[in-house]
């Protein structure tokens, strides 16, 4: 498929058909692509939990209110925010990005480069993302208006500002996961209904991680698979030229 015949073909299915099983390794590569999807600062602050395990889908379907998008799936996948890692990535992009300037930079400006992303990856980045009960991010809001009134400057840098953008970056891949399954004829829904608490304990994640979504996977069951034509607002109501 084109990139078009992808997003036509792409539905949010609600039932699928249990007796045609998809592969895992083609669902493996479609979140092989989802890494690719941009994210913000290049932080990565998402991990993806593939279910094939038919008693695991079954207790994430009592978890996600009986929905059949879910009982019905053939596998599911779960992206899962985590802002708490945010100190290790900064140091997995810095580590990566030293060796990239010294691989592809001019060499005179390579010392300035290396500086300059051990501030933003050393600092900067980890002074955004720490969190202290919203003090810290009550902090940052006080700065960063009292800066704005001089220059531009980023407003949005509380806490739950910090935790909107992990999500943005974790749904981006959710979508670029989506698009990759509709290329290989693999339908798809992403569902924000569920006891994200329950969905929590069911894969045993830690405090810190945050649901983002849980998207079903499978073959949509004839015309039962979806709810009738898609519906989308005249583009003239959502398009803009300036």
């Amino acid at each position: 498929m084109n990139l078009k015949e992808a997003l036509d073909f792409r539905r949010s299915v609600r039932v699928y058909d249990k007796t045609q099983s998809i592969n895992p390794e083609i669902v493996k590569e479609c979140l092989q692509l989802a890494t690719l999807s941009p994210n913000s600062s290049n932080m990565q602050l998402y991990e993806f939990y593939h279910i094939t395990n038919p008693e695991m889908i079954k207790k994430l379907a009592v978890a996600s209110l009986d929905q059949t998008s879910v009982s019905t799936a053939q596998e599911l996948v779960v992206f899962v925010v985590r802002q708490d890692l945010y100190k290790k990535r900064a140091q997995a992009v810095l580590n990566f990005e030293k060796g990239n300037i010294h691989r592809n930079s001019p060499t005179d400006r390579q010392e300035k480069r290396i500086k300059d992303r051990e501030m933003y990856y050393g600092k900067i980045i980890p002074f955004l993302y720490a969190r202290f009960f919203g003090v810290l991010g009550f902090f940052r809001k006080i700065l960063a208006l009292t800066v704005g009134l001089f220059r531009p400057m980023m407003l949005q840098v509380s806490e739950s500002d910090a935790r909107v953008v992990a999500h943005k970056s974790c749904g981006l891949a959710a979508q670029t996961f989506m698009i990759a399954m509709a290329e290989q004829k693999y339908d798809t829904c992403p569902l924000e209904g569920f006891d994200s608490a329950r969905v929590k304990k069911i894969l045993n994640l830690p405090h810190g991680a945050e649901i983002n979504m849980i998207v079903s996977c499978g073959i949509r069951k004839g015309n039962d698979g979806i709810w009738g034509e898609r519906f989308r607002v005249p583009f003239d109501d959502v398009y803009h030229n300036l």
